[in-house]
């Protein structure tokens, strides 16, 4: 019944009037019957007696009354006091007319029946519509508002979520996609299945709103594939979560969500080698500085996975430290927050030494680029001059291992926090070639997805806001890595080293960050604004920032790189400094910073850092 209610209300306007006008015309005549049967209580009754053919006269006459009224031309779910009154009048002329044609001697007509009539007719008039008014509120008016729904992936998740759909007040499903050949054109509870490319044909003509990806178990590279196909139409794609995070194996319409972007950028995760997630770990205490950071925070959640003995956070902003420490009070694990600056190298050692501390994870740094290039002084002071306080002091404390945690900016920088890494790392390499008993490594990876200082918060925020996204340059490119997977390599990589090791990740493909502009508008349901000027958010280009480069490398020497025991870490052989020649660099670097002096810090840096040549001072 709702079915045919819903097509009924579903026709275009003309025919919704014809439906009605058919109605009435059935219904007048009946009307005009019952009253002479309830005058004379039975039904063979002879009707206006005197005019052939009446119910024609009736329908026609009562219909075209109506109609000079406006009764057909307004809207049956705007029904309101305007309506009856129109109804009213209609009856009240009708009557008129019925008592007219008595006096007439037209036909025979009791003087109870234009009475009768008219009683029954607004009855039937007002009734009608009200029923009428009733059920497409609850039936068509309900479901007009459920977004129109096609289903990717005919499979088992398919077939739950399109019954839950069914069952929800804010999805309708309207047909499945699947590229089986085998199903193609089959019909599957109710719903009929098309191929992707004469489902998108289709989408239009639906008026479908959403594409929802039914395929939990797919790959990233497909899902981007399947993403990608459908950036021609204006439907938005949504998804439901992988395998794993369904937690009952049963699709829910609360799983439905949208497709997050690093999903996409990110890649077919790689199974990790647990003997190197432990090697460092496992019954150990472990340090983490910079432990309310992106990659760092994400570094502890890793950590206490692997059963170390205990986890000391060292923190210099309170509000990161107080997250990151509420997180992992339930992990089951000892969890020791402290308070302090990897610039204060005492501070550094009585810790390590009160907790025996024996693996350090060196991730704290400054690391928005624009930000350092106006505050070099600090971003050197807390970088460079932080890493070099931070490694000596897990040297004179005999701590195990010391992993620091390095980027691609490194590599022939032309901005300060580039440079300021690349300074950290010469001192890394200079004390590990003095063989102390501390294992030295360093980890160089590219842009992590979701960090603090990744685009992608910042054009969720931007398209959020409708637009512009901003855009630095057309041709500027990335390289992109998730949050977990770089820190699970970080963990592996640091497990490989024998001191001295410069470590790269596979950061995959360069991307676009255009591209990812326009992927991330398509995604949340836009479209990006073209040459002609047609589409919802615009991207602007606001030109490259102090510092910034168009591409990032990985390698200062691409002719000097092995391959490890995984497949995502390489083994860098560059060049360094003299750990006696970089300490006494060091002091100087420290008193420049002290002194705020432009002219040394901008020597040092250009004489020792490759490709630092850029005067920013």
């Amino acid at each position: 019944m709702k079915d045919f209610i819903r097509s009924i209300a579903s026709l275009p306007r003309r025919q919704k009037q014809v439906v009605l006008v058919t109605m009435d015309m059935c219904m007048l005549p009946l009307m005009m019957w019952l009253a002479y049967a309830i005058r004379l209580a039975r039904p063979n009754v002879t009707v206006m007696q005197g005019l052939e053919a009446w119910y024609v006269y009736v329908a026609i006459a009562g219909v075209l009354i109506f109609a000079l009224l406006g009764i057909y031309r307004a809207i049956v779910r705007s029904f309101n006091e305007d309506y009856l009154l129109r109804i009213s009048i209609g009856t009240f002329i009708q009557i008129v007319a019925l008592y007219a044609i008595k006096k007439l001697d037209v036909a025979f007509i009791p003087m109870s029946i234009p009475l009768m009539y008219g009683f029954m007719l607004f009855s039937y008039m007002w009734w009608s519509r009200a029923v009428i008014r009733y059920a497409t509120l609850k039936t068509f008016a309900k479901k007009q508002t459920r977004k129109r729904v096609a289903i990717y992936g005919a499979g088992l998740a398919g077939q739950q979520i399109a019954a839950a759909l069914n069952r929800s007040d804010d999805y309708l499903p309207v047909c499945f996609i699947d590229d089986k050949k085998s199903l193609k054109g089959q019909s599957l509870s109710g719903l009929k299945i098309y191929s992707p490319k004469k489902a998108q044909k289709k989408l239009g003509k639906f008026g479908i709103e959403e594409v929802l990806l039914a395929m939990p178990s797919v790959g990233r590279a497909r899902k981007k594939e399947i993403i990608e196909s459908f950036e021609a139409t204006d439907v938005k794609i949504m998804e439901l979560p992988g395998v794993t995070q369904l937690v009952d194996g049963q699709v829910k319409v609360a799983d439905i969500r949208e497709v997050d972007i690093i999903d996409l950028l990110g890649r077919d995760p790689v199974p990790p080698k647990p003997e190197l997630l432990k090697k460092n770990i496992k019954n150990k205490v472990v340090m983490v500085t910079g432990a309310g950071g992106s990659i760092g925070s994400e570094l502890c959640r890793q950590i206490v996975k692997h059963q170390p003995k205990m986890l000391v956070l060292f923190e210099m902003s309170e509000f990161a430290l107080y997250s990151i420490d509420r997180e992992l009070q339930n992990s089951g694990i000892q969890v020791i927050p402290i308070l302090g600056s990897v610039t204060n190298q005492a501070k550094l050692e009585r810790i390590l030494q009160q907790y025996s501390v024996q693996t350090v994870y060196h991730a704290a740094a400054y690391k928005h680029v624009p930000l350092v290039e106006a505050n070099p002084f600090e971003g050197i002071y807390n970088t460079s001059i932080g890493t070099q306080r931070s490694v000596d002091a897990a040297v004179a404390q005999g701590v195990e291992t010391f992993v620091l945690i390095s980027t691609d900016k490194a590599v022939r920088p032309t901005n300060v926090m580039g440079a300021s890494k690349r300074m950290a790392e010469l001192y890394c390499q200079g004390l590990a070639s003095t063989n102390p008993k501390t294992q030295i490594s360093i980890v160089r990876f590219g842009n992590v997805l979701g960090s603090s200082g990744s685009v992608v918060p910042l054009f969720k925020k931007q398209i959020a806001q409708g637009g512009p996204v901003t855009v630095t340059h057309p041709e500027v490119t990335r390289y992109f890595m998730t949050i977990p997977e770089a820190a699970q390599l970080v963990i592996q990589a640091g497990a490989m080293g024998i001191g001295g090791d410069v470590f790269l990740l596979d950061m995959g493909e360069s991307v676009k960050i255009v591209d990812l502009a326009r992927q991330m508008i398509r995604l949340s349901g836009f479209r990006p604004v073209d040459e002609n000027g047609v589409g919802d958010i615009e991207i602007q280009f606001t030109g490259l920032r102090p510092g910034e480069k168009l591409y990032e490398e990985l390698l200062i020497d691409v002719d000097n790189v092995e391959k490890t025991g995984h497949e995502r870490i390489l083994k860098s052989f560059e060049k360094y400094i003299d750990y006696t020649k970089s300490k006494k660099i060091f002091i100087n670097l420290n008193s420049a910073c002290i002194t705020f002096d432009n002219f040394v810090l901008e020597i040092i840096l250009s004489k020792y850092v490759d490709g630092y040549h850029k005067d920013i001072f």
